[in-house]
């Protein structure tokens, strides 16, 4: 079988970076033993960097980039893959050294798929995306500190960044878990749009900067940090007895100038999240069990579709910081 296709190529000939779409045939597709129809994808902050110039990740080029997507298998050399069967797929280095999702058709191997869970649709899953996988990977960590720890009971939760893609859905799940959540943001324009998602207070992430002392007032029982940098080392000062800080971003720097004191005085858990390399044990726990957290109603109105030309006009957005929700690519639009 040989299908043509649509896919954003980038490539880097003579330190020139390019992209552009391109037509290609499945037969071009060598990784992976399964070939899926690609129905959806979306755009990630990573993506975004490896469409800009490469970001030093992609090493072989021409390449497909998109590090998520979700679509129907064609052919499969695993058996526990059938034709028709709906998957997802999600991080495992593919739209880094293996061929993406910003294409109509992606072939990749068995062991980077999970199966669809039947209550959700192939676009709701790249609504969620890699996203919504760290987002609940965070809020199952701020959770632990009262199941898993058997500490005391999880009440305030903050969340930075949280008008971005991982921001906006750990807000909406902390908030249906019954927590507290206070979102801290440096778009004033979006106050309203994280309260209905299920924000009680809204913070100015200019409260998290500045010098912070060995230990501050606690204010947090959990804490979701999608921006690193300065803001975590203020966040670990303010954080309460056992509270957990589940980190995934650095928006805002890679390093923190931080002390042991929270650590050994307050036993304050630092808590690192890494999507791209969770088990698939994990992630078919989160795709079938904290999928039921997200209300897509929600997660709908605040999802943009584009084309894959579309995806080229966006992208610089996101790294200027314009973008705010879920991105959802559709490559056959």
């Amino acid at each position: 079988m040989s299908e043509r296709f649509k896919a954003i190529v980038i490539d880097n000939q003579d330190d020139k970076f390019l992209r552009k779409i391109e037509e290609l045939d499945t037969n071009s597709l060598k990784d992976g033993n399964v070939l899926v129809k690609v129905d959806y994808s979306d755009l990630n902050y990573k993506d975004a960097l490896i469409l800009n110039n490469g970001a030093k990740i992609v090493k072989k080029y021409p390449f497909v980039p998109g590090i998520d997507f979700s679509g129907t298998v064609v052919q499969s050399e695993d058996e526990r893959f059938k034709k028709d069967d709906r998957v997802i797929l999600t991080g495992f280095r593919v739209g880094e050294i293996y061929f993406g999702g910003f294409s109509g058709y992606a072939k990749v191997d068995s062991k980077f798929l999970v199966k669809s869970p039947n209550n959700i649709s192939n676009l709701q899953s790249m609504m969620m995306g890699t996203a919504g996988l760290t987002a609940l990977l965070c809020a199952f960590a701020v959770e632990a500190k009262e199941k898993l720890l058997m500490g005391s009971k999880v009440k305030e939760v903050l969340v930075t960044g949280a008008t971005g893609g991982v921001g906006s859905i750990a807000v909406m799940v902390l908030s249906k878990m019954g927590y507290n959540v206070h979102a801290a943001t440096g778009k004033k324009d979006k106050n309203q749009y994280l309260k209905d998602l299920g924000a009680k207070n809204i913070l100015d992430r200019s409260e998290l900067g500045g010098e912070s002392r060995l230990l501050e007032k606690g204010l947090w029982d959990g804490v979701v940090d999608t921006v690193g940098g300065e803001a975590l080392t203020k966040i670990l000062a303010q954080t309460n007895p056992g509270g957990v800080v589940a980190a995934c971003g650095n928006a805002g720097g890679v390093k923190i100038n931080t002390n042991v004191m929270p650590f050994i005085i307050r036993g304050v858990k630092l808590w690192g999240i890494d999507s791209s390399a969770a088990s698939m044990k994990r992630r078919e726990f989160v795709w079938n069990e904290g999928s039921k957290l997200i209300d897509f109603k929600k997660l709908e109105k605040l999802t943009k579709e584009v084309s894959l030309q579309e995806l080229l006009e966006t992208f610089p957005k996101m790294l200027k910081g314009e973008t705010f929700g879920r991105i959802v690519v559709n490559p056959n639009k």
